[in-house]
């Protein structure tokens, strides 16, 4: 019994040789220019045919949906190559898919075909759920929810010099008291990732930095040093330079999570009340886990 090849595996074969030489080619701006008038364009419908084999037909619906499916690689080709190589292979997976009679499948092809069509029919049905259950009054209900009575969160700025010593950290505190220059004093002195930007950390919220660190930063005025500072790190002399207070985000920035939640919830509710509607059954109890596992299963 021959195999049936998939079709972009028989694609990638004949159309990967054209891929080189298109690849070397540059379009120019001159051309020759056509003398004669073009044709008038056909009329085309996804009924169109495109080729017939004996009473079977196959249509531009059938290759549009193939090109839909095709790699990335393949959108350098001119669309007369593509067209008549999509084409061409339709023509050779019907030929040769109609010599294999399904009764004389062998199982794991058999189940493997039965195991696509149940795939594809489902994503089908979930695109249906998707579409019918979740409206824009559903989105702003969910943010609602999730966002309506969320305060204002603060976040800080500030900056730090990283030694090793307490008394080292002592000192440039005094320093720091007598007039020197933060941002100066951090890039001569501070051992942190941080010093040659002038010991500057950016912006921050609860919960970025180690207990120790981020109680002493909410604990400061802002533009005022803190004592030294000490976490598994080292010494910290600190300074806040700003706060400010960030609202819940906008729809609009949370609209894509929200919308994945409500079809992940819309799927699940209909998953749900099919099981329950049919009845369905899970007969795995007792069963050994690791059956799955044996090929040998699908040998007849």
């Amino acid at each position: 019994m021959k195999p049936i090849f998939a079709l972009n595996t028989l694609l990638a074969v004949s159309l990967s040789f054209a891929l080189p030489s298109l690849a070397q080619e540059t379009t120019t701006e001159t051309q020759t220019e056509t003398t004669e008038a073009e044709a008038p364009a056909v009329p085309v419908t996804v009924d169109t045919v495109v080729a017939r084999i004996g009473d079977h037909e196959i249509t531009m619906g059938h290759v549009i949906v193939v090109r839909q499916q095709l790699p990335q690689q393949y959108a350098q080709l001119p669309d007369d190559v593509l067209f008549s190589g999509i084409v061409d292979q339709l023509v050779d997976q019907y030929l040769l898919s109609s010599q294999v009679d399904e009764a004389d499948l062998a199982l794991p092809l058999a189940l493997r075909i039965e195991n696509e069509r149940r795939a594809i029919l489902a994503t089908s049905e979930i695109g249906r759920v998707i579409e019918a259950a979740v409206t824009e009054e559903d989105i702003q209900a969910a943010y609602d929810e999730a966002y309506g009575d969320v305060e204002p969160t603060q976040e800080y700025n500030a900056s730090h010099i990283l030694v090793e010593t307490e008394e080292e950290a002592a000192e440039l505190v005094t320093e720091l008291e007598g007039g020197a220059d933060f941002a100066t004093l951090a890039q001569e002195r501070s051992t942190g990732p941080s010093g040659p930007n002038g010991g500057e950390l950016g912006w921050f919220g609860k919960g970025s930095m180690v207990p120790e660190f981020e109680n002493e930063v909410i604990s400061l005025e802002v533009g005022t040093v803190s004592a030294p500072v000490k976490t598994d790190f080292g010494w910290h002399v600190i300074r806040l330079n700003e706060t400010r207070d960030v609202p819940p985000p906008a729809l609009e920035q949370v609209q894509g999570e929200l919308v994945g939640e409500l079809n992940q919830k819309a799927i699940a509710d209909r998953i749900a009340a099919l099981r329950d509607e049919t009845g369905t059954e899970v007969l795995i109890e007792g069963l050994p886990t690791d059956a799955f596992r044996d090929d040998s299963l699908l040998i007849e």
